[in-house]
């Protein structure tokens, strides 16, 4: 392939430390089949490379890909009906979504991502019906998505034994419904519950069928905590050793899920886990909202990762991650969207600005996010998460050329005032529409608001024919399946955590 160089007015490489990056003027980016070769002054480099294709100008910022580290659909739950609730009511009003294609769904999301300057997705597929051979026909066609949309992504299933839809068996649920509603949940949970050991073959089949790949990678997913048997986990943690890939884990997103915790355990959520030996640098803990001081230092010691939820928190109620906590004891932390940001898109541009203004505690000490560590949250915190680890989160020879090039004059203008360092005043004002251009190994996948590898135009067009239809009588009837299971889920937590959760919330209190 042709040598390319990306030149800009500045490029950021990386994160220094919290405060500080590596940030070169009139800097440029050496890239040959989708690596990087050098990285240095522009006006050398092209010299140097007279044969090489010259992009970018001094009206351009270059920043190392963004990843989103927590990701699972493409439609969001609004759009499909369900209005934001606290988590364990908000899965109840999941029932009544209508299908999408996996594949129109998955390109819908990697649309938004891509177009705030995500390179790479860690994208957690999970509640789908079995048997094995449906799921994995649904996984090929979500990977075959990213790698069509040229964007790179690391894929795993969430893996349920248990307690599929409430912090108690399947068992227990059904018999505590009417006939009506147990007719039809049982019809649900029914093709969700499979032998442990075909998650494992999902596993290794998903492995063999992306050998070879560039783009996607396959990891490991433990669901939750109430979602597996300590068996299971095990199980999940001796194939993640074997292979070496990261696991990503929901944990503590809830109150309701630290009171399970203490109910099914007699201690934490975190502590159980470091019996098991969970506890690495190959797992990260989603949400990990309720932790509490002994649970990060535990964190901390083992080198586990955390990805940070900010938009998903607030918006299913679940709480202000201790974050300030996170970073003090050197915990890396990543950031994901998870199902859709607070504008119900996936603008990563607007995730990090949330991230940077939500922690700022009261005080005049160091402790708040400031800028550098919430790009590097967003890059190479993230790509720790993933199998891809040490080949994307920067922009350094012999790392994948993954990068986005922002517009910063048009980002900043009228006016912006150079005692603002350029990386600040472009993380807190940059909208999506300064986005020049994503470039993923070494591919422009978007340039100048048009996709080059699919026509997003066809393909939404394609997206409302399908919803254009009425519903089904079944569809129809899920609505008012969604309803009744709704009041049910909410009498039962009412009356099984009696009382639990009358705490006071992290930030309220001079405890954890």
């Amino acid at each position: 392939m042709t040598k390319k160089i990306a030149k800009a007015k500045w490029v950021v490489c990386g994160v220094r430390d919290r405060h500080s990056v590596e940030i070169l003027e009139d800097g440029a980016i050496l890239h040959e089949d989708g690596v990087v070769l050098e990285v240095g002054p522009s006006a050398a480099m092209i010299r140097k490379n007279p044969a090489a294709e010259v992009s970018g100008s001094d009206d351009q910022i270059i920043l190392p890909g963004f990843v989103n580290a927590h990701h699972h659909v493409g439609m969001t739950p609004l759009q499909l009906g369900s209005p934001d609730l606290a988590l364990e009511l908000w899965l109840s009003s999941r029932l009544s979504a209508r299908k999408l294609a996996p594949y129109l769904d998955t390109l819908y999301s990697a649309f938004e991502m891509i177009a705030s300057g995500v390179t790479t997705v860690q994208h957690i597929h999970g509640w789908t019906p079995g048997p094995i051979e449906t799921i994995f026909g649904t996984a090929t066609q979500i990977l075959q998505a990213y790698r069509d949309i040229g964007m790179r992504a690391s894929y795993s299933y969430a893996v349920r034994e248990q307690n599929r839809y409430i912090y108690d068996s399947d068992d227990v649920l059904l018999k505590s419904l009417p006939d009506f509603l147990s007719e039809k949940m049982g019809k649900i949970l029914h093709p969700q519950q499979f032998p442990f050991e075909d998650n494992m073959i999902l596993y290794d089949r998903l492995v063999a069928e992306n050998a070879g790949q560039n783009l996607t990678k396959i990891q490991l997913a433990p669901a939750n905590l109430h979602w597996c048997t300590d068996n299971g986990l095990a199980a999940l943690h001796e194939r993640s050793v074997r292979d070496d890939v990261p696991m990503h884990m929901h944990l503590l997103e809830t109150a309701y899920q630290k009171e399970y915790a203490r109910q099914r355990t007699g201690k934490t959520a975190v502590g159980h886990l470091a019996d098991l030996g969970l506890l690495s640098p190959r797992l990260t803990l989603g949400h990990a909202v309720w932790l509490n001081e002994e649970d990060i230092e535990l964190v901390a010691a083992h080198g586990v990762c955390i990805c940070h939820n900010c938009s998903s928190n607030f918006r299913l109620r679940s709480g202000i991650a201790p974050l300030n906590f996170f970073s003090a004891k050197g915990i890396p932390v990543a950031v994901g969207i998870d199902e859709a940001g607070l504008n119900d898109d996936r603008d990563m541009l607007q995730e990090m600005r949330l991230v940077l203004n939500v922690h700022r505690v009261p005080g005049m000490d160091d402790s708040p996010p400031t800028p550098a560590q919430v790009l590097r949250m967003a890059t190479e915190h993230g790509a720790g998460t993933t199998p891809f680890k040490n080949s994307i989160g920067r922009l350094e020879v012999g790392r994948f050329a993954d990068f986005v090039v922002i517009n910063h004059r048009r980002a900043l203008f009228p006016y912006q005032d150079d005692l603002i360092p350029i990386l600040d005043a472009v993380l807190q004002r940059a909208k999506t529409d300064a986005v020049d251009a994503t470039v993923i190994n070494g591919v422009t996948v978007y340039e100048n608001g048009r996709f080059t590898q699919v026509d997003r135009e066809a393909i939404l067009q394609e997206i409302a024919a399908v919803f254009a239809k009425p519903r089904t009588g079944a569809e129809t009837e899920m609505i008012e399946v969604s309803r009744q299971m709704q009041a049910f889920v909410k009498d039962y937590y009412d009356k099984y955590f009696d009382g639990a959760l009358h705490q006071p919330f992290y930030g309220q209190s001079s405890k954890i």
